[in-house]
This record gives C-alpha cells, sequence and structure tokens, in this order.
C-alpha cells in the first residue's frame, strides 16, 4: 500500500504536494471549518480511498459551536478585496444553490455604518467593484441611514445601503452540509470528547499519529486535522495565533404584530460600535456585538449568563436601531466563542513542528458565510496545490503574546478579562 509522505518538519510551514492522499484522516469539530473540510475531502477525487472521520464533543449539533445560532450576517462587505471576492462567491452559493434555498437565505440587504470608519469606505469600494453601483445606496447623514434601516431607528454617522448581502438561519445552513456530507457515505461520525493528540509533545515535534478520548480510546490517522474552533488551544499551543474570545449574542421575544413589522427590515451593523441587529424570525430578533471581546485563561466558558455590561450594550442597540422596542428586556444570551488571530486571517496550513497535524481554525467572527466554499480552500491548502489563493494568508505565523484582531472590523471598547467583568457586576461597578 503506498504511504503517504508528511510535508517536512521546517521553521515556516511548507505546502509541498503529497504525492498521494493520505489514508486515514480525522477531523477534530464539526463546526463550520471541519464540517466543510470533510465535504470537500469526500468528494474530491484525490481522496476517494481515504477514510475519513469527523469527531465532536457532542451529537450534531454540537451547542456550543458558534456557528449554530438564529441567523448569522451573509456579506461581501469586506474592505479587504481578496475575502469580498470569495464571499461574493459564497453568496452565489447561497443565493441559487441548495445550501441556501427554501428560506435558509434570506437576501434583506445591509446597512453597512461607522463613525468615519476606514473599514466601512474601503468595503463600499469593493462591493461597488463586484455588484455595480446600482445595488449600493451610499448614506452620508442621519435621515438618509434612518430611511434605510425602515425601523425608525438610525446609528452611526455615515455608511451604505448594500441591497445584494442578507442573512442565512445558521443552524439550517449547517444542517443543510451535514445532511450533504452523510449522502457522500464517505465520512465516518463519532462522538468523542478529544483530550490530546496522539504522538511528539508540543516542545518536542514529533510525528501525530491520531487522538486520545476522554475516555481513553485512541484513535488513529496519517493526518489529523484540528478543527475544534475556540477549543483548538487547548489541544495544541498555537502560541497566541489564535485565542478564544467571548462576544456577547442577545435574542428578543416579539409579538406576531412586531414579527410581521420587522421581518422586511436590512440587517444593521454598526462598525464603531461593533453591535449589530438581525432581521427577526420565529418571533425572535437577534442583537449581538462584533468586537475585542472577552479573555478567559479558562479558554471558553459556556453555561453562564453574559457581563452586566454587555447586556446594557445590547439593549442599548436595540433601542438605537429598533426604538420601537426600547425598554424591552433580553429573553436570552449567550456568548459566542471566536477564535480570533491578530489579523483576522484564519489559520489554516499544516503544522512546522509537528507533521501530521494540519490546523484549520482561527474564523476570527467572520468564517460562517463561507460555509459554500470554504472547504475547498482549506482543502487546496492542505494539498499544497500550486497558486492555492488563501496558502500566503492563512500560513503559521510569528508567535503572539496578545491577540488584538487588527483588521479594523472590531467596534466598541478595548479587550476586558470576562472573570473581571463578571466580578464588576457582583460588586455593584
Amino acid at each position: 500500500m503506498a504511504i503517504y509522505r508528511l510535508p517536512p518538519l521546517s521553521p515556516t510551514p511548507s505546502r509541498t504536494q503529497p504525492p498521494m492522499a493520505p489514508s486515514s484522516i480525522i477531523i477534530i469539530g464539526s463546526g463550520v471549518f471541519g464540517l466543510s473540510t470533510a465535504h470537500e475531502l469526500s468528494h474530491r477525487p484525490a481522496f476517494t480511498t481515504t477514510t475519513i472521520t469527523l469527531l465532536d464533543a457532542h451529537p450534531f449539533p454540537t451547542p456550543h459551536a458558534s456557528s449554530i445560532d438564529s441567523s448569522r450576517i451573509i456579506r461581501a462587505d469586506y474592505s479587504d478585496p481578496l475575502y469580498a471576492a470569495l464571499a461574493a462567491e459564497a453568496q452565489h452559493h447561497w443565493r441559487c444553490a441548495d445550501i441556501g434555498v427554501g428560506g435558509v437565505y434570506t437576501e434583506s440587504g445591509l446597512v453597512l455604518v461607522g463613525d468615519d470608519c476606514e473599514y466601512v469606505a474601503k468595503s463600499m469600494r469593493n462591493v461597488v467593484a463586484l455588484f455595480g453601483v446600482e445595488k449600493i445606496q451610499p448614506l452620508s447623514d442621519a435621515a438618509a441611514i434612518r430611511r434605510a434601516c425602515g425601523t425608525g431607528g438610525v446609528t452611526g454617522a455615515s455608511g451604505y445601503v448594500n441591497r445584494v448581502s442578507g442573512w442565512a438561519d445558521a443552524e439550517a445552513g449547517m444542517r443543510r452540509l451535514r445532511a450533504r456530507v452523510e449522502e457522500s457515505g464517505r465520512v465516518r461520525f463519532v462522538v468523542g470528547e478529544v483530550v490530546g493528540l496522539l504522538g511528539g509533545g508540543d516542545g518536542d515535534g514529533g510525528v501525530v499519529e491520531g487522538v486520545v478520548l476522554k475516555d481513553g480510546t485512541e484513535m488513529r490517522a496519517e493526518l489529523t486535522v484540528l478543527a475544534a474552533g475556540a477549543w483548538s488551544p487547548g489541544l495544541v499551543d498555537l502560541g497566541g495565533r489564535a485565542v478564544p474570545t467571548g462576544q456577547v449574542v442577545g435574542y428578543v421575544d416579539l409579538t406576531e404584530e412586531e414579527q410581521r413589522r420587522y421581518e422586511g427590515m436590512p440587517v444593521i451593523l454598526n462598525f464603531t460600535t461593533g453591535l449589530f441587529v438581525l432581521p427577526p424570525r420565529g418571533r425572535v430578533l437577534k442583537v449581538a456585538r462584533h468586537a475585542l471581546g472577552y479573555t478567559s485563561a479558562c479558554g471558553p466558558v459556556t453555561g453562564r449568563g453574559i457581563p452586566q455590561e454587555g447586556e446594557e450594550a445590547l439593549r442599548a442597540a436595540v433601542a438605537e436601531m429598533v426604538p420601537a422596542l426600547a425598554g424591552r428586556g433580553l429573553d436570552r444570551t449567550r456568548l459566542c466563542w471566536y477564535t480570533d488571530t491578530p489579523t483576522g486571517d484564519f489559520l489554516v496550513c499544516h503544522h512546522p513542528q509537528r507533521r501530521g497535524l494540519f490546523v484549520c481554525t482561527g474564523g476570527s467572527g467572520h468564517a460562517y458565510k463561507f460555509l459554500p466554499v470554504l472547504g475547498r480552500e482549506v482543502v487546496d491548502v492542505l494539498e499544497g496545490v500550486e497558486g492555492a489563493r488563501f496558502g500566503e494568508r492563512w500560513r503559521w505565523r510569528e508567535r503572539v503574546r496578545e491577540v488584538v484582531t487588527g483588521d479594523g472590523s472590531r467596534g466598541g471598547a478595548g479587550q476586558v478579562v470576562l472573570e473581571e467583568a463578571w466580578g464588576a457586576a457582583s460588586d455593584g461597578v
């Protein structure tokens, strides 16, 4: 039997093309990265004889994944032309292919604003180039923003409305892709919590030969793909190249009349504050913040409410963007755990010191929209395809002591330690 040749150890990641696919692959995590990678592997001819196993600590849909939620923004509105182009391609699939039809994707439009925000200005130039000036309407003052929002609310000083952006039912999109993977018959799904990797440790390199589960079970594979999202740094020392940050999310229950009133509204996103509101579905309005977030030495913390500061910010966003709902309490809240990188680029590459390990994480709060096309780009990097579009952007970078995502998309105040934020609330601050 032919053997997969592991990429060589080197100070920097290599994109050497292996002569053939590995005989077996384990993917840790069934979120956006893991599921889209499994889908691509199951359909790419080079991996026809590869045994593919998708592992997750919880039955699908896992309750803690950032991809399992009521909604996610689907936009090509990026200040970076490369991501804007890929997002526009993904949007085509959301609009026309099986993954988005039947109400999974809604093209509601997007009001993108800020206070003299450079990201917004660059983003507008990119979407005009992609879709044409007739699809994009500049918003130069409060009155124009209020008309575009259609809720009576106004936020930000200026911006634009993009009529060809929208949002997707996040969990429904994941279920659609999961069904396609299951239909392939190529992927084995296993529920089990990974607590370690088989093979050499972080410090001494070596070859990763699979995973160890919490119950002591060892599962072996020629290639292990780490796609555990915010839980990835707990399994491999990523050296600050990707770290978990908690982002606040809240939900407001509506009446039937309120649902009818607001279901046609656009997504409203203020890049200066980081706060945004999505159109309601099923009588639930979602409000959230795309910011530098909360950090915790304990890693992702689940099962506890959001800090008081975060709840107050969400309620203020609802009052500003949908004034008729001002004073309404949040019926549910949660922390959505991003996996942030310093530049906002994903971390997708062969580990340079641990052969047999492929890192596939660092979504930085904007990976979901690429669900229909992400797996293709990931596997191009995995295979070392010459000219892979994101091979350089998603590379293994220098070790980082403190991650503050600097792509210009994060609004609001600076990063806060989660436990300190909770403590401030208990102290009455």
